[in-house]
């Protein structure tokens, strides 16, 4: 046993040494790596720069379109003269056009057409910031992990350490027999389980640790260690947001609300781009064209020169075309039908997020008062089993108890601390949850 306590020491000196010589990262560097390097966060910032290019394009499509050709072409073959007599005829004709064409009417579904990207960007914008916030709140959740972890180590250890005390006093009062050896076999018996208890949470804290790194979209491998920092006191006396209170901020404020109300509003512009449809198109064209020929000569029989064809071939046009949709075999009443239903679905996704939000904060609000009930009774547990423990302690010292005894007061006081710990922690985050939803940062 000697030799697997000096183990297990070594083996902690090496981690605490290893440890010591990592980064310390604080619940700020954490987040900021995070929203740094997270893949969801990066696919919804190219969603963003998807849509700022729909908005972008919506608005162009309201400039005029220019367009240019040239053509080049030869001819061979015979032909009639004028002389009713055939004659080979190889010719090579060059031609150039320049036209440009603006929408000037139509049904304003250009505008339309502009106010829809411009609420999907926003809605996009809101779904980026949902990502982080999700992000936040997981790394958030991880960090306290790994400092609950950490405390019921620290449990462990100090458990461990008063066994290893009172194994002291047992062999002395055995070897004075004032106790049989059999009480000396049961504490060993508990020590090594203690031990096993202490192996058991370093491993859930390396555990906590390497979910907190692959959230940061970090190697497995040990990166750093995150400082303890000055936690709030957790007090009977302190308050919890008031659920409703905190639905009508989060309400106003978070981001998967606005984008449903983005994409509502979206919809809305898709009904005035349907019934935009039924309305006349007026648009305005504009036409240049100029041609050579290498047949073509003057008066007295002469080549006419390239430029001199360029110049003396210009044409120009100018025209306003108007489109009159007469029957399209109602597809335009249906597209209209299927956007008014789209808003209709819309609006009960608006609805239906901001039920699924107030039953969070709900949640959130009832696990927070939860968790303190549950902290300021451990506490209270906690107190009335060390006073247990230390006159469980005594007795057995002078042997008016026996092992079994000594050790289940020890159990019970353990269970009350780790109980303790893990109702501070759920406290603490559950609050901070509230917070959040109430628009404070989240903070340590």
């Amino acid at each position: 046993m000697k030799y697997y306590l000096f183990t297990i020491i070594a083996s902690a000196l090496m981690v605490a040494d290893g440890l010591h010589a990592q980064e310390t990262w604080d619940l700020r560097q954490c987040i900021d790596y995070a929203l740094e390097n997270n893949i969801q966060i990066q696919q919804q910032t190219v969603n963003t720069d998807y849509y700022g290019n729909e908005l972008q394009q919506a608005k162009n499509n309201r400039l005029p379109g220019i367009n240019s050709s040239l053509s080049n072409s030869f001819s061979f073959g015979r032909t009639l003269q004028y002389d009713n007599t055939y004659a080979d005829y190889n010719s090579n004709q060059t031609g150039a056009s320049l036209s440009a064409n603006v929408t000037l009417l139509k049904g304003l579904v250009l505008k339309h057409s502009v106010d829809m990207a411009h609420y999907d960007l926003k809605a996009s914008l809101e779904d980026l910031q949902k990502a982080k916030d999700d992000v936040m709140l997981n790394v958030t959740a991880a960090y306290l992990q790994i400092l609950f972890s950490e405390e019921l180590v620290q449990v462990a250890q100090d458990q461990l350490a008063v066994t290893k005390l009172q194994i002291d006093r047992t062999r002395k009062l055995v070897e004075a027999g004032s106790l049989a050896k059999g009480s000396l076999l049961e504490i060993e018996a508990q020590y090594a389980q203690e031990e096993l208890n202490l192996v058991n949470e370093q491993n859930n804290l390396q555990l906590a640790y390497l979910n907190l790194y692959q959230l940061l979209e970090l190697p497995s491998t040990g990166q750093f260690k995150i400082s303890q920092p000055i936690l709030p006191v957790v007090s009977a006396n302190r308050t919890v947001l008031n659920s409703m209170d905190v639905f009508r901020t989060a309400v106003q404020l978070r981001p998967e609300v606005k984008g449903a109300e983005y994409r509502l509003e979206s919809s809305k512009a898709q009904v005035s781009i349907a019934k935009g449809n039924l309305y006349p198109t007026l648009s305005f064209g504009a036409d240049y064209y100029t041609s050579y020929n290498n047949k073509y000569k003057d008066a007295v029989g002469a080549d006419i020169s390239f430029s001199d064809q360029l110049k003396n071939n210009e044409r120009y046009g100018l025209g306003v075309n108007l489109s009159i949709p007469v029957f399209n075999k109602f597809q335009s009443r249906t597209q209209i039908k299927n956007a008014e239903l789209q808003v209709m679905n819309q609006e009960l996704t608006v609805q239906n997020t901001k039920n699924l939000l107030r039953k969070d904060i709900e949640q959130a609000y009832a696990n927070a008062l939860a968790a303190l009930k549950k902290y300021m009774a451990s506490n209270k547990a906690v107190d009335s089993m060390q006073e247990a423990f230390r006159y469980t302690e005594e007795k057995f010292s002078v042997g008016m108890l026996n092992s079994v005894e000594y050790n289940q007061a020890k159990n019970n006081l353990t269970k009350a601390k780790s109980d303790l710990a893990q109702a501070k922690y759920d406290y603490i985050f559950r609050t901070k949850i509230l917070d959040f939803y109430n628009g404070t940062p989240i903070e340590l």
